[in-house]
């Protein structure tokens, strides 16, 4: 696809969200094909965008090829109070952990469900997430659910009813195994969440010190890490202290749409190839 604009002498920059043929849902086949895409990108496109330094190094190492690093960017949010999601949930502020990201296996909530039975807390569990491609994980999920009453599912949510899952939590987990740039990451730690996080380099990339992380794919490092932050809420509140203004610093739109407008008009390497943004 990228020979044809550039038949037409049209730029072409690719951007590259993560690496993709990582994740499960792809099988065999659709792996190499997700691969090839990737190769032709590195070879063919003007430009190269990438949202982690770990894929920058990757396309480095793999490719030879120089890419441009622009984020995410994030802006601090409005906070909201426990209005619909206690009349429809029953939930109260620091009243639950929350997990919210799609129901597919690299996301890793069934970890974050075996960790969470093996606590004793009356705080709720909260999975929100819309439906997948991976309906038997889906399913498999929500059977879980079923077995506890203190496990929420919330399916997908969005507008007021996201905003106050995000303002209220106690904690916010991501358990991935494979990440591009967790958008949710973002936005959790902009609301002022202590966060707990898999120790994959895209995740730590995003809170270096500023969040919790566990072993990935651990789920008793995961309880562990939970039952230590359950019984001193003191150390979540320091977490708490400093995580919107620490990523709300580190991911400033006005800086990635600044970029992202010099990368598209040809100037975010001139001059300076050897820092790549």
């Amino acid at each position: 696809m990228l020979r044809i604009p550039k038949l037409f002498g049209k730029r072409v920059i690719a951007t590259i969200h993560g690496l993709d043929w990582q994740r499960s849902k792809w099988g065999n086949f659709a792996s190499k094909i997700l691969q090839y895409g990737e190769k032709q990108a590195a070879k063919k496109a003007d430009e190269v965008i990438v949202l982690s330094r770990n894929v920058q190094e990757y396309f480095r190492e793999n490719y030879n090829r120089e890419t441009i690093y622009i984020p995410n960017g994030i802006e601090k949010p409005v906070y909201r109070s426990c209005d619909m999601i206690e009349q429809k949930y029953g939930l109260s502020r620091n009243g639950y952990i929350l997990f919210l990201a799609r129901l597919v296996p690299e996301k890793g909530v069934h970890y974050l469900i075996e960790a969470y039975e093996q606590l004793k807390t009356d705080k709720k569990l909260v999975i929100a997430g819309g439906n997948s491609h991976a309906a038997e994980y889906r399913d498999r999920i929500y059977q879980y659910a079923q077995l506890d009453e203190n496990i929420i599912m919330t399916g997908f949510v969005q507008g007021r009813e996201l905003e106050e899952l995000y303002s209220n939590a106690f904690l916010f987990v991501l358990p991935s195994d494979v990440e591009g740039m967790a958008l949710g990451l973002l936005e959790a730690m902009s609301y002022g969440n202590c966060c707990v996080v898999s120790d994959i380099p895209e995740n730590i990339e995003v809170v270096e010190n500023k969040a919790v992380n566990f072993r990935k794919s651990d789920s008793s490092d995961l309880r562990d890490k939970l039952a230590y932050l359950l019984t001193h809420p003191e150390e979540v509140q320091k977490y708490k202290a400093n995580s919107a203004s620490f990523i709300c610093g580190k991911y400033n739109w006005n800086e990635v749409v600044e970029k992202t407008i010099r990368a598209y008009s040809g100037g975010a390497l001139n001059g300076g190839r050897k820092n790549q943004m």
